[in-house]
């Protein structure tokens, strides 16, 4: 291999890794969350997660440390500012003052019909889909300035785009973050911090399994409107996440991007293909 041939090789590998970059995912523990960390650890960052229960964080740290990932954890509650604080500051000390990419995926919803939520409900939503990402990214600006290159990604939903049966609010509150991206991106471009959301729509995770528990009829029902014709898979939301990360997606401000199998097409009558169950 000649220099020139060596040198653009050495270059497109670095497009490609994130080897020295630091990240903070919130909720690693389980879902898209746990398939964002093994993927970022995967490409070479070293990543700090945080989950609400102490031994499932413990298990997968356990899990992570095996298959030779840099991942360390707190116990954190993000709805709780007092908390973020703590996280934020455990993070900074741990990365010595620099971040290069925030991953905001905690979610959390409760099904109920629009008019029977109560005032403490729709508080304890938004407090965990909106503020918690919001406060975060406000707190972790300075660490992601710091690192000359810093990346946000929020984790939204198909909700946010399209009315979801018993979603109301967590649908209102995704549909928020899909604007509060765009304007981080327009606000911190010049403190080259890139920031985007992804937004999932059926997937196997737990938070699905619980949200469509007894009512089978309603996935099929979504998998019927999806054009791929199935579910998707926590690592098909997690490469595009780290994708968005890549200096390969430098300049990539400021999108909300579907990961749904075509549902927000809406098209009708496509090729039906076999369902297969979530």
């Amino acid at each position: 291999m000649g220099e020139a041939e060596a040198k653009g090789s050495s270059s497109k590998d670095k497009r490609w890794s994130l080897q020295g970059m630091t990240a903070l995912v919130t909720g690693g523990s389980k879902g898209i969350g746990h398939a964002i960390v093994e993927e970022l650890a995967g490409l070479g960052a070293s990543v700090h997660t945080c989950s609400r229960t102490e031994s499932e964080l413990n298990n997968c740290l356990v899990e992570w440390k095996a298959k030779g990932f840099q991942v360390t954890g707190s116990v954190c509650d993000v709805s709780d500012q007092a908390q973020r604080e703590k996280l934020i500051n455990t993070v900074s000390s741990e990365f010595n003052g620099k971040l290069n990419i925030l991953i905001n995926n905690v979610g959390n919803n409760i099904r109920k019909p629009v008019s029977d939520y109560t005032a403490e409900d729709v508080s304890v939503l938004t407090s965990t889909n909106f503020e918690s990402g919001y406060s975060l990214s406000v707190l972790a600006h300075p660490l992601l300035k710091a690192s000359a290159a810093g990346s946000i990604v929020f984790i939204s939903s198909v909700g946010s785009a399209m009315p979801a049966n018993f979603g109301p609010i967590y649908g209102a509150n995704k549909a928020a973050i899909n604007q509060l991206g765009k304007y981080l991106a327009y606000d911190w471009a010049g403190d080259n911090i890139r920031v985007n959301t992804v937004a999932p729509a059926l997937i196997k995770t737990p938070l699905a399994q619980r949200a469509f528990e007894g009512f089978e009829e309603g996935i099929k029902t979504t998998i019927s409107r999806t054009p791929l014709g199935r579910a998707g898979e926590p690592e098909e939301v997690s490469a595009m996440v780290a994708f968005l990360c890549l200096p390969a997606a430098s300049y990539v401000t400021g999108q909300v991007i579907f990961v749904d199998g075509g549902m927000t097409v809406n098209g009708l009558f496509f090729p039906a293909p076999t369902l297969k169950p979530i």
